[in-house]
């Protein structure tokens, strides 16, 4: 007979439940399974009303205030009655113990609550945004990152995070490019196993990993003018091709939950999309968790006019293969009503509540409803030193050097800064800022323990005189700050302009139509050149930013993103050489808004760009290039790549191929280079992009030191949806490049027979 621990406080129903659950041991139960739990949840299920089924199907949300986390009293009332299933934003051990022991001691069946929280790039201790960390191209990072962000907040009480966000994104208009890994379908579909895997580890009753939540289901990535919550409008090969892949990584990674999306796809909201939902996510992908909406989206699909009200939402959205309702309180409000019209199967809604509970078992909350809520568990862990100094690597890691260059001729490359020097001039919005520095989405972060970069470079270059003034905000035209600005660069030798968006100019509700620094920022930094100075640039947001004038201007232009609690130590180390950075972009930058969308695996056109005839595909005012391509990202060193080779020419459906190429450090620094391989399908049933990335491996060398870097391709890698939409290679030519980024590399050639 399976074991089963009776809490001490589980309330006599459930015990009853429990009981006839044990008594069926090797017995027919309603779902027909001998698995322990499912006759467990069959038992339970038998003893719920209606209402308390449409309650697990229910997800509201806490409040915060000046005293701490609380309740609204409505919502109070319907926890008490069995009638909320979950909550999310309650947080802290003391909070969420209370609110668990109403649910599991004070409602008829004593079901436990499910805690959700937002934890995008970390709990308290905060890491870098994730479009920063994508940077890293390190997958042990970012997964590490997602285990110890996972294990910061489970010591709070969480027990499920909406994480992670895997949307393609190509329109750095759209704020919410910043919580996903960038442009690239390859890249974003590694990214998200690995936080999968890190947020949920290899048990979820582990009382240190959480449930992981994969959003948003579908392609909300390509929001129409990369404008939040806005219309996406596109093929299915298109969809299937570029913007599902990572959803079905993640969810292959074992993730246990979706999240739809605020946007609609082929006119149809996706909440209340059965494509998505059903025929996709359950019957092609055999998905079986549970699917959460994303807050009050299904009440939305009244005003994107695909239903008449919300009782019809909740019908459309139950019928299209959705299990809960986030916030909307529409399944709680009419389940009960559809259920009494014949217009939903109450089978269908056992099904739905039977892979809810199914997810609070595996956590292992009915066996131990205080589990993740554990007070000497949270003070141990929150901002451990383990966190912190996670947070420090991963923040070094995500940063990417855009240009550095000798600030007059006959000096050497102006970064790395040396600590002899006499004095720095730090300028600018973000050079002693904390709140702003830990970007979008940052839940439940304390400012106070970041490091700003003013303390950064105090401590790394202590004999450096700092001479600081703000300057300038980020919205506005308040100049009154360039004169202090101005006169603490003409008593230094370098100046550092720290500048960039505030935290709320990224992430969601935050698309911007221009999208060049904020407020009067771009005349500070030209007031500033004008002194004839030199300028470092570290440019800190949450999206590429417009900044042509700053390449074509300022000497070396560092890309530091919103890198979390640990920011100023870690930009301090790398401008002053501690640190020798490594990242590359993930997202390309484009030189205006005019180009979007920009991104590097693009289709080449039937007139490809040509100089010299007008008809072809550019434009009269700007190069089609971007500014700064996918993939790219300098060092303090320098790396050359060598001596491309293929095992054969020829590659069949049944072998592999072995791509080779020799990189050699020949720089006077060691570093750490990011080697990227892109192939091109010269010929397919359907036109074909560019390039595409099919691998990469990051090595680190010393300076001189050589290494041969290999990768392997198989049919499989060249596989795309073909004109009769079968995911399949075909024969033909292949190019195949190895290089730094998606704009240059060597090339070599091989046939596919």
């Amino acid at each position: 007979m399976h074991s089963f621990n009776i809490h001490k406080s589980t309330p006599l129903i459930l015990l009853v439940s429990i009981m006839g659950f044990m008594a069926l041991n090797g017995c027919e139960n309603p779902s027909g399974s001998s698995d322990p739990m499912s006759r467990f949840i069959d038992s339970l299920i038998q003893e719920m009303t209606i209402e308390e089924k449409a309650g697990q199907l229910t997800l509201y949300t806490s409040g915060w205030d000046v005293t701490g986390p609380v309740l609204r009293d409505d919502y109070m009332d319907e926890l008490r009655a069995g009638r909320a299933g979950n909550l999310f934003n309650a947080h802290t051990v003391d909070y969420a113990r209370e609110l668990q022991r109403i649910a599991v001691e004070e409602t008829l069946l004593g079901i436990p609550l499910l805690f959700g929280l937002d934890v995008i790039h970390g709990y308290k201790t905060t890491f870098p945004i994730p479009l920063a960390e994508a940077s890293s191209w390190d997958l042990d990072i970012i997964e590490k990152s997602a285990h110890l962000a996972a294990k910061e907040a489970a010591s709070a009480g969480v027990n499920w995070t909406f994480n992670p966000m895997v949307d393609v994104a190509r329109d750095p208009r759209w704020g919410r490019i910043a919580e996903g890994s960038g442009e690239d379908p390859f890249l974003g579909a590694l990214i998200g196993a690995a936080k999968v895997r890190g947020i949920q580890g290899k048990n979820l009753a582990d009382p240190t990993t959480i449930l992981a939540c994969v959003k948003h289901f579908a392609a909300y990535g390509a929001s129409q003018a990369g404008r939040d919550y806005h219309t996406v409008d596109m093929s299915d090969r298109e969809l299937r091709q570029n913007y599902l892949p990572p959803y079905k990584a993640a969810l292959e990674a074992g993730a246990a939950t979706v999240m739809t999306s605020f946007n609609e796809l082929d006119g149809v909201p996706a909440s209340g999309n059965h494509y998505l939902m059903t025929e996709i996510l359950r019957n092609e992908w055999g998905f079986d968790g549970f699917v959460v909406t994303d807050y009050t989206s299904i009440n939305e699909m009244v005003p994107h006019g695909v239903v008449a009200n919300e009782k019809e939402a909740a019908e459309l959205a139950f019928k299209a293969g959705v299990q809960m309702d986030m916030q909307g309180g529409l399944y709680s409000r009419y389940i009960p009503e559809l259920i009494a019209e014949g217009k939903i199967e109450e089978s269908t809604l056992n099904e739905y509540v039977r892979q809810v509970l199914e997810m609070k078992y595996k956590l292992g909350l009915f066996e131990d409803p205080y589990r993740y809520l554990n007070k000497d568990r949270e003070q141990q862990t929150l901002y451990s030193q383990e966190l912190m100094n996670h947070a420090l690597l991963a923040a070094k890691e995500s940063i990417v050097l855009l240009k550095n260059q000798p600030a007059s001729k006959g000096q050497s490359n102006l970064l790395p800064l040396s600590k002899k020097l006499g004095s720095v001039a730090l300028i600018g919005p973000l050079a002693d800022n904390r709140k702003d520095m830990l970007g979008t989405w940052h839940v439940a972060g304390d400012a106070s323990k970041v490091i700003t970069l003013k303390e950064g470079i105090a401590q790394i270059a202590p004999g450096v005189k700092i001479n600081y003034a703000r300057g300038a905000g980020f919205s506005g035209d308040d100049r009154s700050g360039f004169a202090e600005a101005l006169a603490a660069a003409r008593k230094s030798d370098v100046v550092i302009m720290a500048i960039g968006e505030d935290y709320t100019q990224s992430g969601e509700a935050a698309s911007r139509s221009e999208i060049g620094l904020p407020g009067p920022q771009q005349e500070l930094i030209e007031a500033i050149h004008a002194l004839g100075k030199p300028i470092v640039a570290v440019v800190m947001a949450g999206r590429p930013l417009t900044i042509n004038w700053i390449d074509e201007h300022i000497p070396a232009v560092m890309n530091a993103w919103h890198l979390g609690t640990m920011s100023g130590k870690a930009i301090a180390e790398t401008l002053f050489g501690d640190h020798n950075p490594a990242g590359k972009l993930t997202i390309t930058f484009p030189k205006n808004v005019g180009q979007i969308p920009i991104y590097y695996n693009m289709k080449n056109t039937g007139r490809p760009f040509s100089a010299d005839n007008k008809y072809t595909s550019k434009y009269l005012d700007v190069s089609n290039e971007p500014l700064y391509p996918f993939g790219y990202g300098l060092s303090y060193t320098t790396f050359e790549y060598s001596d491309i080779s293929l095992s054969s020419s020829e590659l069949s459906f049944d072998s592999s191929l072995t791509v080779s190429a020799t990189v050699t450090n020949t720089g006077t620094y060691e570093g750490q280079e990011v080697v990227q391989l892109y192939v091109r399908d010269m010929v397919g049933s359907v036109t074909r992009p560019v390039k595409e990335l099919k691998g990469f491996e990051k090595i680190k060398l010393k300076p001189g030191e050589s290494k041969r870097v290999s990768f392997n391709l198989s049919a499989k890698d060249l596989a795309f949806y073909t004109l009769d939409m079968r995911f399949e290679a075909e024969p033909g030519d292949f190019k195949v490049f190895i290089g730094p980024n998606s704009s240059t590399g060597l090339e070599a050639d091989f046939k596919l027979k």
